[in-house]
């Protein structure tokens, strides 16, 4: 018998959700490309894209962090 306790399980993985991460910075990265590069609408999507690549998350409902990330 022995005394030691069972360890901790953490799956390996960039962190968590950095897999829906990379889908959801793809899907804005093409939403971008959809629109001409003097539409205003590409920039809120680029923006949006570099928020994701560095690290930022879009789970928050603060008016204030959605208006930095969208460049307002």
């Amino acid at each position: 018998m022995s005394n030691q306790r069972a360890g901790k399980f953490k799956p390996a993985s960039m962190r968590d959700g950095g897999l829906n991460d990379m889908k959801l910075r793809a899907f804005f990265r093409t939403a971008a490309n959809l629109f001409d590069e003097e539409d205003e609408t590409r920039f809120y999507f680029e923006q949006i894209v570099e928020h994701i690549s560095d690290g930022g998350s879009l789970t928050t409902d603060n008016p204030v962090a959605i208006r930095r990330i969208l460049g307002l």
